[in-house]
């Protein structure tokens, strides 16, 4: 693929996505990073934890202190046969970047990047510093990523007050919505013991699954909460229910049930656990749960970051983002509770973990514009 013509942020996007970085492999995208921002004067410090590469860099000493946070794993691309050119051979076609990570979030690094090298190369001796916080575990277990930075972070008092994390925030243009919060994420693994038997004498068994389905029913009718001003209502879903021998004629002995909560700040872990397990209760049930926190709910109102990123957006197209707090996990979950203020701002997520995922390039290069604009209105007196 030929450099003409194309701007730094696309080249260095295209650079990372050819890079087979699926979660936990790094694939070499953050010496990458890191090259370039030791150019700009940055301090950066690779750290391993396990099997997760990670970086943190810094660039000065003196607070406050803005972070560009993200990730350079991918989700596998699944099926090579149904895209329509290489997921990590990037490929331009009709305005857009194809390939896995694209737009989750090899788009937001690349920018992240550029838009660095921009601001100091304008503002060398800009106020405060600026960090990044760059982890190959956001798509996976998430274990030995962001969350261990953060203790790494913490025990040597070292505290972050703004972050940007680059998750692909946007829905139908670049920057129209950013998300200044999360929900939370309760899963449960549960299991509910019958008795095995013949199918044709059902009075010697104990049906599990006829056990545990008017529970469900309930479960999913319940209104967890009403949401608030900035969360919606908590929602319950059923994602897995396993049972059986694989004969049509054996009663099983015992099923298993997975489901999630994404919950508000109307509610807590504990509340929506106990709630649960009444109902189960109540319906006679032989059970065992056991309950996955993989996330608390954060937020970050409106105050110094969400107006800078608001009006870097403004003032970089024209109109004022949405604020939003839907969607799935991310890393911000472990920066948020250090005390910093979190806000996510990215490309569309129209085909984040899809089939031939891509980007707009104009979207990275607006991106690249907006991070630009968000260190000016933070870390200068313009």
């Amino acid at each position: 693929m030929s450099d003409t013509n194309l701007s730094e942020t696309l080249k260095l996007a295209i650079d990372l996505i050819s890079r087979t970085s699926v979660t936990p492999d790094d694939a070499g995208c953050q010496p990458l990073m890191m090259k370039r921002l030791d150019a700009i004067g940055f301090n950066t410090e690779p750290l391993r934890f396990g099997e997760v590469d990670n970086f943190w860099a810094r660039r000065g000493t003196e607070g406050p202190l803005f972070v560009f946070a993200g990730h350079t794993d991918v989700v596998p691309p699944g099926p090579l046969e149904q895209w329509d050119s290489h997921p990590f051979k990037p490929e331009l076609r009709d305005g857009f970047l194809h390939g896995r990570g694209a737009a989750d979030m090899k788009g937001s690094v690349a920018a992240f990047v550029t838009a660095c090298e921009r601001f100091i190369a304008n503002h060398p001796d800009h106020k405060g510093s600026i960090g990044y916080l760059i982890t190959s575990d956001e798509e996976g277990p998430a274990t030995g990523g962001t969350v261990k930075v953060i203790e790494h972070l913490e025990n040597r008092s070292e505290k972050i007050d703004w972050c940007l994390v680059g998750e692909p925030s946007s829905t139908d243009k670049v920057g129209d919505v950013i998300k200044n919060g999360r929900r939370g994420s309760l899963g449960c693994t549960l299991t509910v013991k019958g008795t095995q038997g013949h199918v044709a004498y059902p009075h010697l068994a104990d049906n599990p699954i006829h056990r545990i389905t008017p529970a469900l029913t309930e479960l999913c009718a319940q209104a967890w909460d009403q949401g608030n001003d900035y969360f919606p209502p908590t929602t319950f879903q059923i994602s897995n229910i396993h049972a059986g021998t694989g004969a049509t004629n054996v009663i099983p002995g015992e099923v298993e049930v997975v489901f999630n909560f994404r919950f508000s700040t109307e509610v807590t872990p504990e509340q929506l656990q106990q709630r649960v397990e009444h109902i189960f209760n109540q319906h006679q049930l032989n059970f065992t749960t056991e309950w996955n926190l993989s996330g608390m709910p954060f937020l970050t109102p409106k105050g110094e970051l969400v107006t800078a990123i608001s009006d870097a957006i403004k003032e970089t197209t024209g109109y004022t983002p949405a604020l939003s707090t839907s969607g799935g996990t991310s890393d911000g979950r472990f920066i948020a509770p250090t005390g910093a203020q979190v806000v996510e701002l990215g490309p569309l997520n129209a085909t984040i973990h899809k089939i031939n995922e891509c980007v707009k390039v104009a979207d990275l290069d607006a991106l690249s514009d907006i991070y630009e604009r968000i260190l000016e209105n933070l870390l200068t007196d313009r």
